[in-house]
């Protein structure tokens, strides 16, 4: 038998190989900077290594200290169903996911890009058109 690898896969997603352990875990919906590097503390894993080269046994506390948390799907689902609520009630929240506009008391005269996209939609922007005469 040869020593085959084959990639990390925790609750379906593949973990990079040639990232850091603590950045690849990142590719985890619910699994940011903070939160990998508690669940290698636990582990006792060294954050910088990488997936590659992990052990079996490592690898298995790793998946087993994720699966505690709720992350992927679930946080997906509880997520909507949240502002799903937030709309039904019609709230202040619920109104500005309507519109698609920013709802935490960002102004929005101008920079309401980050909610919206690079969606312009007042005159003064686009192309400008030269008159003939």
């Amino acid at each position: 038998m040869g020593n085959i690898k084959y990639n990390m896969r925790i609750l379906g997603i593949t973990i990079p190989d040639n990232k850091r352990l603590e950045i690849g875990l990142t590719s985890i919906y619910g699994v940011g900077r903070p939160r990998a590097k508690d669940i290698l503390d636990k582990a006792k894993v060294d954050s910088g290594k990488k997936s590659k080269d992990l052990k079996p046994e490592e690898e298995n506390k790793i998946r087993k200290l994720i699966e505690e948390f709720k992350v992927e799907g679930d946080l997906k689902r509880e997520v909507a169903t949240n502002i799903k609520r937030l709309k039904d009630i019609a709230s202040y929240r619920g109104t500005r996911h309507m519109k698609r506009l920013p709802l935490r008391g960002q102004r929005t005269k101008t920079n309401s890009r980050t909610v919206r996209g690079n969606v312009r939609k007042t005159m003064g922007s686009g192309r400008v058109k030269v008159d003939k005469k």
